[in-house]
């Protein structure tokens, strides 16, 4: 039984190989339900292909998506349609982040790779009184209900990546062709530092591996 559970995991993890989908877009559409309609002026942090910076517009105008990457940029802005209003700047976050004020703030699989702490206070000086912080990221497995958790997902993401895919072999999705990094920092470490920097902030384990912090500014 011992040899056959890592078995099983490498034949899963081909599985997903064969037919990748984004994890991070996964959440896009609940990022949405949190902004309220009619937001105003949104802030995408490490906005990569744009993905999300683009769906924001159905809640949120105008909106900015800053990235470090002036390749993926030059990317996100192939995919954006004219007629979309995004509008996409280099930018390294937290220190070099535009002032703002903005109603929306978002960050999705970013926050991991920037010192946590100054992130989000750069996001909550950022963010108009009302406005609305919202964080998709990465925790690193650290108690026996992430493993749990994240045994569940395992098994949840090859069947996500047959019926997306449609059993088909697929190529990966733009979005997910920017180097990544593992998460360092445990969902309990990322709870108590979050409601330290932002009071009241609701966090929640998530599955494939992400975890969820919504905020709005007093």
């Amino acid at each position: 039984m011992r040899t056959g559970v890592p078995a099983l995991f490498r034949a899963l993890d081909r599985v997903h190989a064969a037919r990748p989908w984004d994890h991070n877009a996964h959440y896009h559409r609940w990022i949405l339900r949190r902004l309220p309609a009619g937001t105003g002026a949104a802030l995408d942090v490490g906005c990569g292909t744009g993905d999300l910076a683009r769906l924001l517009t159905a809640r949120a105008a105008p909106v900015l998506g800053i990235d470090a990457d002036p390749a993926v940029l030059a990317r996100a802005r192939a995919l954006t349609p004219p007629s979309v209003p995004v509008t996409y700047e280099r930018a390294e976050a937290p220190a070099g982040m535009p002032e703002g004020p903005y109603d929306a703030l978002t960050c999705v699989a970013v926050l991991h790779h920037l010192p946590f702490t100054e992130a989000l206070e750069a996001f909550r000086s950022r963010l108009a009184p009302g406005g609305t912080l919202v964080v998709v990221g990465l925790a690193r497995a650290d108690t026996r209900g992430d493993r749990v958790l994240g045994l569940a997902a395992l098994v949840l993401n090859v069947a996500m990546a047959l019926v997306k895919n449609k059993g088909r072999r697929a190529p990966r999705p733009a979005a997910m062709t920017a180097p990544g990094a593992p998460a360092t920092m445990t969902f309990s470490d990322i709870a108590r530092e979050a409601r330290a920097v932002l009071p009241g902030a609701r966090l929640r384990r998530r599955l494939f591996w992400r975890y969820t912090l919504v905020w709005r500014a007093p």
